[in-house]
């Protein structure tokens, strides 16, 4: 394992050519994969000491990229980059083997902070703001459509709602 040299996992190119370029100049050697079997070919070459993975892949998870790299390099600092915070994915994510969960917008600070710490913070305060009866059907409309692979259909069935009820929710906030 090298530890100055850093995996990122992202399906998204722009983003990943920024993330590399600002960690390139923090003296990292960066590859890159964006997806698990690219990641999966990556590793027989390389043993980064860190890597960076997006919460949701193309058509795949990154929970099943931090189980390989886990299980690849135990030690490696693991941090999980999402646009799609939920408390379930958290959870998993750090039983999988990330050190770290950060919603996104993050930069390249917030992530090196982010294979720093090795320990929780107590004073994280308890009273976070209350989340709206909005945000929570958003938060579960969105955790069904990943379920469903975003087959509206089967989104609609599975809440228990009318396609087009659900279609005009969407369309108030669509997901990117």
């Amino acid at each position: 394992m090298t530890a100055r040299q850093l995996l990122i996992v992202e399906d998204d190119n722009s983003f990943a050519r920024a993330l590399r370029r600002s960690f390139e100049r923090r003296g990292y050697e960066v590859a890159h994969g964006a997806d698990l079997a690219t990641v999966a070919e990556l590793l027989e070459t390389v043993t980064p000491g860190f890597a960076v993975v997006d919460l949701k892949l193309a058509s795949e998870s990154g929970l099943e990229c931090v189980k390989l790299l886990h299980a690849r390099a135990p030690q490696m600092r693991i941090v999980i980059l999402t646009g799609f915070a939920s408390i379930a994915t958290a959870v998993e994510a750090i039983k999988l083997g990330a050190c770290h969960y950060l919603p996104k917008p993050a930069n390249a600070d917030d992530i090196e902070r982010a294979f720093e710490r090795s320990e929780g913070d107590v004073s994280v305060p308890l009273d976070g703001r209350p989340t709206s009866l909005k945000n929570l059907e958003w938060e579960r409309i969105h955790e069904t459509l990943v379920e469903t692979d975003f087959n509206i259909s089967e989104t609609a069935r599975r809440l228990g709602m009318h396609r087009r009820t659900l279609a005009r929710k969407l369309e108030k906030r669509p997901v990117k």
